[in-house]
């Protein structure tokens, strides 16, 4: 089936719907296209989507002095034990370090290495295209007002999630 077959199908499908099941839907399809995309670069590297996205916090955070493992394991809302069970692994793999804080032996701070560095560089070209493409129809104003209605539906889904556990 055509991929404009299979949007028109999923439209149909999702049309009955209230808004707000529609966005959810929508939603879920968008996390998991990300995830396809996560798997195929991190294919590249021999690695999980989850060590992709490890990976890529470390990129996005790292000032020159590595990331501690509990500041990857918020961005990523996953246990501080996943990132470190993971890290150990990919410094198996020569994809990143893992060092004692200078000022605290007790935190480990995670930073890649020339090689992971050189391998996502390799990926920019492709990277930034797929970005553009993705994004074409939003200007920055817009993209930022949308990304910030985004962080507070998130921050409200978090609360919701506490309060639904509270209430069990």
């Amino acid at each position: 089936m055509s991929a404009t077959r299979k949007d028109g199908a999923r439209h149909r499908a999702v049309g009955h719907l209230d808004i707000i099941k529609c966005f959810t839907w929508e939603i879920s399809s968008i996390n998991n296209y990300l995830e396809e995309l996560r798997q195929v670069w991190a294919r590249t590297l021999g690695i999980s989507g989850p060590q992709w996205m490890i990976l890529m916090a470390i990129s996005d955070l790292d000032k020159d002095d590595g990331v501690p493992v509990n500041v990857v394991s918020k961005l990523l809302h996953v246990d501080p034990s996943f990132i470190t069970t993971q890290s150990k692994l990919l410094e198996k793999k020569g994809l990143l370090r893992r060092k004692p804080s200078p000022t605290d032996a007790r935190v480990v701070r995670l930073s890649l290495t020339d090689k992971t560095q050189k391998h996502l560089a390799s990926l920019a070209e492709q990277y930034k295209a797929i970005r553009e493409y993705v994004f074409e129809e939003f200007d920055q104003d817009e993209l930022t007002a949308f990304t910030e209605k985004l962080a507070t539906l998130k921050n409200r889904l978090e609360k919701a999630c506490i309060r639904v556990a509270l209430d069990l």
